[in-house]
C-alpha cells in the first residue's frame, strides 16, 4: 500500500490555506503512524522542489487521498482521470453537489459537511503546530525629503525577501491612523496594544522603533536612508544597538548585510535583547525644554511629561 495525499495546495492553480495544509499533514501523520508509506503532493509555486503532481507517477501509488476543501471543478476531475488506477478517497471535504463528477469520481467520500448530513469537525484541528516568534513589520514608504539618499525601495525589497525566509509569524503594521479604514488603527492605543503582544518588531520607521521600545518589545531597526538618518539617530538616543544601515552599493547589488540582519534578529529574540528593551524609561527632557522656551511654569506635583 502506497498513498498519495493531495488537496487544493497540490494544484498549480489551486490555493494553499493553513487549514488545507494542516488537514493533509493530519492524514500523513495517521498513515505513517500506522506504518503506511505516503507522500504529499504540493504545487511547485507553494513548495518549490517538493513532490508535484507531474512527478507523482500514478503507477507508483495504490491509493489517492484528497483532504480538505470543496469537491468541485476541473482540477479535481483531472485527478480522477490521471489516477484512475488508484483507489480514491476524499476526507474532510465539503460536498456542495453530490452529483458533481468531482464528487462521484471518488470511491469513498468522508465529508465534513454535505447535504442532509450532520457536520463533522475539520481535520485542521488535529496536528499540533509549534509556536514561532511573532514579528510586527512596520515599514516607511515615501520620505521624498531625503532625495538621492533614499534607499527605501531597495531596502524594503531585500528586507521582505529576508523576512520571508525567517521562521516567524509576520504581522504587517502601519503607524498611520484612519478612522475610515478598518484595516488601519483609529487610535495610538490600538497600535500599542498590538505591539505589546509581539515578540519582536522589524521596522524602517522611527516610530516603529520608538513605540516598540516604549512597550518593552525589542526592535530590529533598519534605516532606509543612505548613511543613516532619523532612525539611526533615534536608536542612538535610546542606546539601542540593533540598527542596520544600508550599504553603498551599485544597482543590482545588495544594500543590506544579511549576516548583520541575522545577528540582530537572533539577539532581539534572545533573553538579553528581550530584557534590554524594557530598561529604557520615558524621557520628558524635550517637554521640559519646551516649557522653558514657552515660559510656562510647572505647577508643584504636576507630571514632567505626558
Amino acid at each position: 500500500m502506497r498513498v498519495l495525499v493531495t488537496g487544493w495546495p497540490s494544484f498549480l492553480h489551486g490555493e494553499a490555506t493553513a487549514g488545507d495544509v494542516l488537514a493533509m499533514e493530519a492524514v500523513r501523520a495517521a498513515l505513517t503512524g500506522a506504518g503506511v508509506e505516503c507522500h504529499l503532493a504540493w504545487s511547485p509555486v507553494f513548495r518549490p522542489g517538493g513532490l508535484d503532481l507531474d512527478r507523482a507517477e500514478p503507477a507508483s501509488y495504490t491509493h489517492l487521498v484528497f483532504a480538505c476543501g470543496p469537491l468541485h471543478g476541473r482540477q479535481v476531475e483531472d485527478l480522477h482521470r490521471r489516477y484512475a488506477g488508484c483507489a480514491r478517497v476524499a476526507v474532510g471535504v465539503s460536498v456542495i453537489d453530490p452529483a458533481d463528477p468531482a464528487v462521484t469520481g471518488f470511491d469513498a467520500v468522508l465529508a465534513r459537511d454535505a447535504p442532509a448530513a450532520a457536520p463533522r469537525r475539520d481535520l485542521a484541528a488535529l496536528p499540533a503546530a509549534p509556536s514561532v516568534p511573532v514579528a510586527g513589520v512596520v515599514l516607511a514608504p515615501g520620505q521624498a525629503e531625503y532625495g538621492d539618499r533614499r534607499r527605501h525601495d531597495r531596502v524594503e525589497r531585500e528586507l521582505g525577501d529576508w523576512l520571508a525566509a525567517r521562521e516567524c509569524a509576520r504581522l504587517p503594521l502601519d503607524t498611520r491612523l484612519d478612522p475610515r479604514d478598518w484595516r488601519l488603527f483609529t487610535t495610538a492605543a490600538e497600535l500599542e496594544s498590538v505591539l505589546r503582544r509581539l515578540d519582536v518588531v522589524v521596522t524602517t520607521r522611527l516610530h516603529g522603533l520608538v513605540l516598540a521600545l516604549k512597550n518593552g518589545i525589542p526592535a530590529l531597526a533598519v534605516d532606509p536612508v543612505g548613511g543613516g538618518a532619523k532612525v539611526t539617530a533615534q536608536a542612538r538616543a535610546w542606546s539601542w544597538p540593533a540598527v542596520v544601515t544600508p550599504l553603498e552599493a551599485p544597482p543590482g547589488e545588495r544594500v543590506l548585510d544579511t549576516a548583520e540582519l541575522d545577528r540582530w534578529w537572533t539577539w532581539c529574540l534572545s533573553p538579553e535583547g528581550a530584557g534590554r528593551a524594557p530598561a529604557h524609561p520615558a524621557d520628558a527632557a524635550l517637554i521640559g525644554e519646551l516649557m522653558d522656551v514657552l515660559g510656562v511654569r510647572r505647577r508643584p506635583g504636576a507630571p514632567a511629561g505626558p
